[in-house]
This record gives C-alpha cells, structure tokens and sequence, in this order.
C-alpha cells in the first residue's frame, strides 16, 4: 500500500476515492466528463507506482491534480486549487487568476 505524508508528517494511507471525491467536486457543473476525471487518478496512481516506492507527499499529490486540471479547465483548477492551498481571502484568488493569465498553454 500507498502512504500519503501529510504536511504535518502524518501518514495515512492512499485513498483514490478520495482524491476523486477532490476531483468531482472542482469539476462539478463543469464541463469535464467522469472520464476525464478519472482518468486523472489514474494517471496519478500511474505516476505514484513510478516515482515513489511506498510514501509520497501530499503536496506532490495536489500539485499533479492541480497541473491536469489546469490543462483541461481553469474554472476546476482554481476551485481544487482553492482547497488544496487553503486560501484565505479574495488576495489569494487573485494571485492564482493572475497566474493562469500569464502562464503559457
């Protein structure tokens, strides 16, 4: 089994349903079929048993997902990206905006 290293240094173990409850809820009422989404989980289950032998951090996780959503929709990527990064106030969404507006395609 898969372990997640949280930021606080705890492990728990890896749990695709709830990395594609995250994914279902930044697509929600947007245009990105089931597919696509489980597709993302699958490509970063794919990477974990690539990269990692038994643990990863969590913060590699929210990364990969927010990257893959950014590529397919911009709307799901600052809702992920929203909770991923705990914003705090209407500054923080603005920062990530400014940075979807001048990151290249």
């Amino acid at each position: 089994p898969m372990f997640i290293v949280k930021k606080d240094q705890r492990r728990e173990a890896y749990d695709r349903q709830k990395v594609l409850s995250g994914i279902h809820k930044a697509c929600e009422k947007r245009p990105v079929p089931l597919a696509t989404q489980d597709q993302i989980a699958d490509d970063l289950e794919a990477m974990m048993r690539e990269k990692y032998e038994k643990e990863i951090p969590s913060r590699v996780l929210g990364e990969f997902v927010m990257q893959r959503l950014a590529k397919i929709d911009q709307i799901a990527y600052v809702r992920f990206a929203s909770v991923y990064r705990d914003f705090q106030d209407v500054s923080h969404f603005m920062k990530e905006l400014k940075f979807l507006l001048v990151k290249p395609k």
